[in-house]
């Protein structure tokens, strides 16, 4: 175990972490404290208890934000990849979808082609 001291809110804290970690308790600490001194300045606490719950709930507000963010790209990454799955398979795919798998494969062939050029341009400046 380390033991790491952080400020927060103007005042030390000596915490204890797993050996490797003493650089992440310092950056959380920062964004904390850089949290609590937005709240504080935008004048919107009464006394230190109120702002470091303000604090706590504009954190836990962002982590909620985040994590709904998170459960839409989860469901965008499922619907994505069922639809490659149905091109893969052969299953009907639709017209659009059609055309941006010739598009995609049309990119592949284009970048294979531009990495032989580049590859013909080293070997000439050599």
């Amino acid at each position: 175990m380390s033991e790491v001291t952080v400020v927060i809110g103007g005042k030390g804290y000596s915490l204890s972490c797993d050996q490797g970690q003493e650089e992440r308790l310092r950056d959380l600490s920062a964004y904390v404290d850089s949290r609590l001194t937005d709240i504080g300045k935008a004048g919107a606490a009464n006394n230190e208890a109120h702002l470091l719950v303000l604090t706590a709930l504009v954190l836990a507000d962002e982590i909620f934000d985040l994590k709904a963010m998170l459960g839409e790209f989860e469901e965008e990454n499922t619907d994505l990849s069922r639809r490659l799955r149905d091109i893969v398979n052969g299953d009907e795919a639709g017209p659009l979808m059609q055309e941006e798998l010739f598009v995609a494969q049309a990119l592949d062939h284009l970048s294979g082609k531009i990495d032989t050029i580049a590859e013909r341009i080293e070997k000439a400046r050599a």
